[in-house]
Protein backbone atom coordinates (compact mmCIF):
# COMPACT_ATOMS: atom_id res chain seq x y z
CA UNK A 1 0.00 0.00 0.00
CA UNK A 2 1.30 3.47 -1.19
CA UNK A 3 2.24 5.90 1.50
CA UNK A 4 0.21 9.18 1.75
CA UNK A 5 1.50 12.28 2.43
CA UNK A 6 0.24 15.52 2.53
CA UNK A 7 1.78 18.67 1.23
CA UNK A 8 -0.22 21.87 2.78
CA UNK A 9 1.71 25.13 1.15
CA UNK A 10 0.03 27.87 -1.11
CA UNK A 11 2.61 28.74 -2.88
CA UNK A 12 2.19 26.75 -6.32
CA UNK A 13 6.48 26.83 -7.05
CA UNK A 14 7.29 26.01 -3.40
CA UNK A 15 4.44 22.83 -3.37
CA UNK A 16 5.78 22.14 -6.26
CA UNK A 17 9.84 21.91 -5.23
CA UNK A 18 8.29 20.19 -2.26
CA UNK A 19 6.74 17.55 -3.29
CA UNK A 20 9.99 16.65 -5.37
CA UNK A 21 11.71 16.68 -2.24
CA UNK A 22 9.71 13.84 -0.56
CA UNK A 23 9.64 12.03 -3.28
CA UNK A 24 13.57 12.05 -4.19
CA UNK A 25 13.61 11.45 0.43
CA UNK A 26 11.79 8.06 0.27
CA UNK A 27 12.09 5.19 -1.88
CA UNK A 28 8.38 3.64 -1.25
CA UNK A 29 5.50 4.24 -3.19
CA UNK A 30 3.62 7.33 -2.22
CA UNK A 31 0.63 9.35 -2.82
CA UNK A 32 1.00 12.77 -3.05
CA UNK A 33 -2.37 14.67 -1.81
CA UNK A 34 -1.55 18.87 -2.21
CA UNK A 35 -3.86 21.68 -0.29
CA UNK A 36 -2.78 25.67 -0.94
CA UNK A 37 -4.72 26.40 2.06
CA UNK A 38 -6.33 25.32 5.60
CA UNK A 39 -9.69 24.64 4.24
CA UNK A 40 -8.81 22.16 1.85
CA UNK A 41 -6.42 20.82 3.98
CA UNK A 42 -9.24 19.80 6.71
CA UNK A 43 -11.18 18.49 3.95
CA UNK A 44 -8.60 15.89 3.07
CA UNK A 45 -7.93 15.37 7.01
CA UNK A 46 -11.59 14.94 6.93
CA UNK A 47 -11.82 12.18 4.59
CA UNK A 48 -9.15 10.00 6.59
CA UNK A 49 -10.72 9.62 9.78
CA UNK A 50 -10.36 14.22 10.64
CA UNK A 51 -8.03 15.13 13.61
CA UNK A 52 -8.09 11.48 15.04
CA UNK A 53 -7.75 9.61 12.18
CA UNK A 54 -9.88 7.20 13.32
CA UNK A 55 -13.15 5.59 11.40
CA UNK A 56 -11.22 2.56 9.64
CA UNK A 57 -9.90 4.94 7.28
CA UNK A 58 -6.62 5.45 5.35
CA UNK A 59 -4.65 8.16 7.56
CA UNK A 60 -2.31 10.46 6.12
CA UNK A 61 1.31 9.49 7.54
CA UNK A 62 3.52 12.44 6.90
CA UNK A 63 2.27 16.10 6.40
CA UNK A 64 4.27 19.17 5.72
CA UNK A 65 2.72 22.73 6.88
CA UNK A 66 3.43 25.67 6.17
CA UNK A 67 2.67 28.28 8.60
CA UNK A 68 1.73 31.14 6.85
CA UNK A 69 -1.68 30.62 4.59
CA UNK A 70 -4.17 32.98 2.68
CA UNK A 71 -6.90 31.46 5.57
CA UNK A 72 -4.54 31.50 8.19
CA UNK A 73 -2.13 29.91 10.21
CA UNK A 74 -0.57 26.50 9.94
CA UNK A 75 -0.21 26.24 13.93
CA UNK A 76 -3.54 26.21 13.82
CA UNK A 77 -4.18 23.03 11.86
CA UNK A 78 -0.65 21.11 13.97
CA UNK A 79 -2.69 22.18 17.54
CA UNK A 80 -6.15 20.39 15.63
CA UNK A 81 -4.18 17.30 14.84
CA UNK A 82 -1.91 16.48 17.63
CA UNK A 83 -3.25 13.36 18.25
CA UNK A 84 -3.21 12.54 14.30
CA UNK A 85 -1.35 9.57 13.52
CA UNK A 86 0.99 11.48 11.27
CA UNK A 87 4.73 12.56 11.08
CA UNK A 88 3.97 16.36 10.70
CA UNK A 89 6.80 18.73 9.58
CA UNK A 90 6.72 22.10 8.91
CA UNK A 91 8.10 23.69 5.70
CA UNK A 92 8.50 27.71 6.40
CA UNK A 93 10.84 30.73 5.58
CA UNK A 94 10.79 32.03 9.03
CA UNK A 95 13.78 30.72 11.59
CA UNK A 96 13.04 32.96 14.30
CA UNK A 97 12.16 31.73 17.93
CA UNK A 98 8.46 33.58 17.80
CA UNK A 99 7.72 30.92 14.78
CA UNK A 100 9.98 28.05 16.06
CA UNK A 101 8.68 27.50 19.52
CA UNK A 102 5.55 27.80 19.36
CA UNK A 103 5.34 25.02 16.32
CA UNK A 104 6.93 22.62 18.38
CA UNK A 105 4.33 23.25 21.37
CA UNK A 106 1.85 23.02 19.03
CA UNK A 107 3.09 19.13 18.03
CA UNK A 108 5.50 19.66 15.37
CA UNK A 109 7.62 17.06 14.93
CA UNK A 110 10.62 18.77 12.76
CA UNK A 111 11.16 22.10 11.37
CA UNK A 112 12.80 22.45 7.90
CA UNK A 113 13.33 25.76 5.93
CA UNK A 114 12.67 26.04 2.26
CA UNK A 115 15.28 28.63 1.48
CA UNK A 116 17.19 25.37 2.14
CA UNK A 117 19.08 23.52 -0.78
CA UNK A 118 17.24 20.62 -2.40
CA UNK A 119 19.93 18.08 -1.30
CA UNK A 120 19.73 19.39 2.58
CA UNK A 121 16.04 18.97 2.11
CA UNK A 122 16.11 15.55 1.27
CA UNK A 123 18.91 14.62 4.00
CA UNK A 124 16.84 16.40 6.59
CA UNK A 125 13.77 14.33 5.70
CA UNK A 126 15.20 10.90 5.19
CA UNK A 127 16.15 10.97 9.03
CA UNK A 128 12.34 10.28 9.49
CA UNK A 129 13.57 7.09 8.71
CA UNK A 130 16.29 6.67 11.47
CA UNK A 131 14.07 7.48 14.05
CA UNK A 132 15.25 11.73 13.92
CA UNK A 133 13.76 15.21 13.67
CA UNK A 134 13.94 16.62 10.77
CA UNK A 135 15.86 20.04 11.34
CA UNK A 136 17.39 22.57 9.15
CA UNK A 137 21.17 23.26 10.14
CA UNK A 138 20.26 26.67 10.86
CA UNK A 139 17.47 25.67 13.48
CA UNK A 140 19.67 22.78 14.84
CA UNK A 141 21.95 25.41 15.87
CA UNK A 142 19.09 27.61 17.65
CA UNK A 143 17.81 24.61 19.43
CA UNK A 144 21.68 23.68 20.52
CA UNK A 145 21.89 27.67 21.83
CA UNK A 146 18.75 27.25 23.54
CA UNK A 147 19.74 24.29 25.27
CA UNK A 148 23.22 24.67 25.90
CA UNK A 149 24.44 25.37 29.67
CA UNK A 150 24.67 29.25 30.13
CA UNK A 151 23.08 29.48 26.22
CA UNK A 152 20.61 32.53 25.72
CA UNK A 153 17.74 32.23 27.30
CA UNK A 154 13.76 31.47 25.66
CA UNK A 155 11.60 34.97 24.79
CA UNK A 156 9.66 35.13 27.61
CA UNK A 157 6.29 35.12 26.03
CA UNK A 158 6.80 32.10 24.27
CA UNK A 159 5.33 29.57 26.38
CA UNK A 160 8.01 27.51 25.32
CA UNK A 161 10.06 25.22 27.83
CA UNK A 162 12.50 22.38 27.06
CA UNK A 163 10.17 20.36 29.44
CA UNK A 164 7.95 20.80 26.92
CA UNK A 165 10.12 19.48 24.04
CA UNK A 166 10.41 16.07 24.03
CA UNK A 167 13.26 15.35 21.94
CA UNK A 168 15.20 17.05 24.84
CA UNK A 169 13.05 16.02 28.13
CA UNK A 170 15.23 14.50 30.34
CA UNK A 171 13.41 11.16 31.45
CA UNK A 172 14.19 9.73 35.37
CA UNK A 173 15.41 6.12 34.77
CA UNK A 174 13.88 5.20 38.34
CA UNK A 175 10.87 5.34 36.91
CA UNK A 176 8.89 2.23 36.14
CA UNK A 177 7.52 1.78 32.30
CA UNK A 178 4.65 0.48 31.93
CA UNK A 179 5.97 -1.91 29.42
CA UNK A 180 3.20 -4.75 30.22
CA UNK A 181 1.17 -2.62 27.63
CA UNK A 182 3.42 -3.21 25.06
CA UNK A 183 1.58 -5.15 22.28
CA UNK A 184 4.06 -8.40 20.83
CA UNK A 185 4.39 -6.31 17.92
CA UNK A 186 5.73 -2.73 19.12
CA UNK A 187 8.03 -5.55 21.70
CA UNK A 188 9.56 -6.82 18.51
CA UNK A 189 10.20 -3.44 17.00
CA UNK A 190 12.04 -3.16 20.98
CA UNK A 191 14.05 -5.80 20.56
CA UNK A 192 15.50 -4.48 17.25
CA UNK A 193 15.66 -1.09 18.27
CA UNK A 194 18.17 -2.44 21.14
CA UNK A 195 19.91 -4.28 18.58
CA UNK A 196 20.77 -1.01 16.66
CA UNK A 197 18.57 -1.59 13.53
CA UNK A 198 17.52 1.37 11.92
CA UNK A 199 13.71 1.83 10.94
CA UNK A 200 13.95 1.04 7.68
CA UNK A 201 16.07 -2.34 8.33
CA UNK A 202 13.35 -3.26 11.16
CA UNK A 203 10.49 -2.46 8.49
CA UNK A 204 12.83 -4.92 6.01
CA UNK A 205 12.59 -7.41 8.84
CA UNK A 206 9.21 -7.27 9.94
CA UNK A 207 7.95 -7.24 6.07
CA UNK A 208 6.03 -3.64 7.18
CA UNK A 209 6.29 -0.59 6.73
CA UNK A 210 8.87 2.14 7.33
CA UNK A 211 5.56 4.27 8.38
CA UNK A 212 4.32 1.76 10.06
CA UNK A 213 7.60 0.97 12.23
CA UNK A 214 7.84 4.70 13.01
CA UNK A 215 4.34 4.60 14.57
CA UNK A 216 5.51 1.43 16.66
CA UNK A 217 8.09 3.60 18.17
CA UNK A 218 6.24 6.75 18.47
CA UNK A 219 3.96 4.23 20.97
CA UNK A 220 7.24 2.67 22.41
CA UNK A 221 8.06 5.90 23.84
CA UNK A 222 4.91 7.10 25.20
CA UNK A 223 4.53 4.01 26.90
CA UNK A 224 7.92 3.62 28.23
CA UNK A 225 7.98 7.60 29.19
CA UNK A 226 11.36 7.68 27.02
CA UNK A 227 12.14 10.13 24.57
CA UNK A 228 15.15 8.57 22.21
CA UNK A 229 16.21 5.31 21.28
CA UNK A 230 19.41 5.12 23.74
CA UNK A 231 17.07 5.62 26.84
CA UNK A 232 14.16 2.78 25.68
CA UNK A 233 17.31 0.12 25.23
CA UNK A 234 18.13 0.53 28.60
CA UNK A 235 15.12 0.55 29.88
CA UNK A 236 14.08 -2.42 28.01
CA UNK A 237 17.34 -4.27 29.36
CA UNK A 238 16.78 -3.49 32.50
CA UNK A 239 13.05 -4.91 32.84
CA UNK A 240 13.83 -7.39 30.60
CA UNK A 241 11.85 -6.97 27.68
CA UNK A 242 14.14 -8.01 25.39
Amino acid sequence: MAVKVLILEDNPVARSFLCRVVRESFSDALVITEAGDLETARRHISLTGGSQGLHGADPFKLILVDLELPDGNGMELLAELSHYPATKIVTTLYSDDDHLFPALQCGADGYLLKEDRFEVLVEELQKIVRGQPPLSPAIARRLLTHFRPGGDSLAPDSGFSPANFTTSKPVPMEKQPDHDRLTPRETEVLTYLSKGFTIKEIASLMGIKWFTVNDHIKSIYKKLNVSSRAEAAVLASKQGLV
